[in-house]
């Protein structure tokens, strides 16, 4: 397990805000801004980042007049300001639900899902790649300790960790039923290119959305296998290695595949999908307020999605790809941005 003592170390080395950022004018009311440049392509189960000014997109689900048909092992780098996309280096092997990383300026991608030729299977993946913008070449680097997907990451001080998720339950590892929830919370050094663990999580769920908010790592909705959609909150600490709860999100709001940036110190959760009762797509959003520990509703999304990437640049959380029906109906191309407008 991660020790106080370095846990200590990496927070006084500074925390990472790719999830983070602030607003200049914080009495105006954040809203969004529709119209923009599609992706190129219609994609969705994606955890894009922000690096070097674009949001990279690697893997996901691609569709057919909106229906899922293969696994993506396409890279893209879209740039907000011109609303362009350039086509970067494939990954070496198609993956779904890959989870993008910027830690100190170089981009990494974890875990995820890989499949079989022309199918789309669930063969969870402990691969870390490493992606060199002077070379465009991806590189393999250590492994993680154990397979890992729909996880929640980020890049914390020295480190990058990822908690919960699912992970194989048995020998078998090909099919969404070969895997089960998880607390487990791996941390990854780059500089040395080595795992570790640290406090596992307080509730095992998979595809929650986080976000950094003053140096602590809020970890809100998702789902269970046992149980549903939840609207669990939990915060952790890496200077004393600790997970806490916080606040719920409100009731009936949690679901898995949601997406979350932060703005001006408060958290901001979007979409998501359940399957109850003929299942839906979250049009609602919700911000949440550290300094009170209460959510409250934000504006709802004008084009809901789950599996959707949240990506924070420019004082503005992106919004990008996903599907607007539940499970692997209707993927999206869509680009939306919230935050201050004009």
């Amino acid at each position: 397990m991660l020790t106080r003592r370095t846990a200590i170390l990496a927070a006084s080395a500074g925390f990472a805000t790719a999830c983070a950022d602030s607003l200049a004018q914080p009495n105006r009311s954040p809203a969004y801004k529709t119209g923009l440049k599609p992706l190129p392509f219609a994609v969705q189960e994606i955890y894009p980042a922000a690096h070097k000014g674009r949001i990279h997109i690697a893997g996901g689900l691609l569709a057919e007049n909106g229906r899922v048909t293969s696994v993506s092992n396409r890279h893209i780098a879209y740039d907000p300001r011109t609303q362009t996309a350039t086509t970067l280096a494939s990954l070496p092997a198609s993956r779904h639900h890959p989870y993008a990383v910027d830690h100190k300026g170089r981009l990494y991608l974890f875990g995820g899902f890989g499949t079989n030729p022309g199918a789309v299977n669930w063969i969870m993946s402990a691969e870390t790649l490493a992606y060199d913008d002077s070379t465009n070449a991806w590189s393999p680097r250590a492994s993680a300790p154990s397979p890992n997907a729909e996880a929640v990451a980020a890049s914390i001080g020295a480190h990058i960790h990822i908690v919960g998720g699912r992970r194989p339950k048995g020998a078998a590892n090909l099919a969404y039923v070969d895997h089960e929830d998880t607390t487990r919370h791996l941390v990854y050094d780059p500089a040395a290119n080595t795992w570790e663990t640290a406090a596992p999580a307080l509730s095992a769920r998979n595809s929650a959305t986080g976000a950094l908010i003053n140096g602590l790592w809020h970890v809100a909705g998702g789902r269970s296998i046992a149980g549903g959609p939840t609207d669990t909150h939990e915060v952790y600490d890496p200077r004393e290695d600790r997970w806490r709860t916080a606040a719920p999100m409100p009731k009936g709001s949690g679901a898995g595949g949601n997406a979350c940036g932060a703005l001006n110190g408060h958290l901001y959760v979007f979409g998501g999908e359940y399957f109850d009762n003929g299942g839906r797509v979250h049009p609602e959003a919700w911000e949440y307020n550290p300094a009170s520990d209460a959510w409250a509703p934000a504006p709802p999304m004008p084009t809901p999605r789950h599996g959707l990437g949240a990506v924070v640049l420019h004082n503005m959380i992106w919004l990008v790809g996903g599907a607007k029906k539940p499970s692997g109906v209707d993927t999206s191309d869509t680009v939306e941005a919230f935050g201050l407008v004009g």
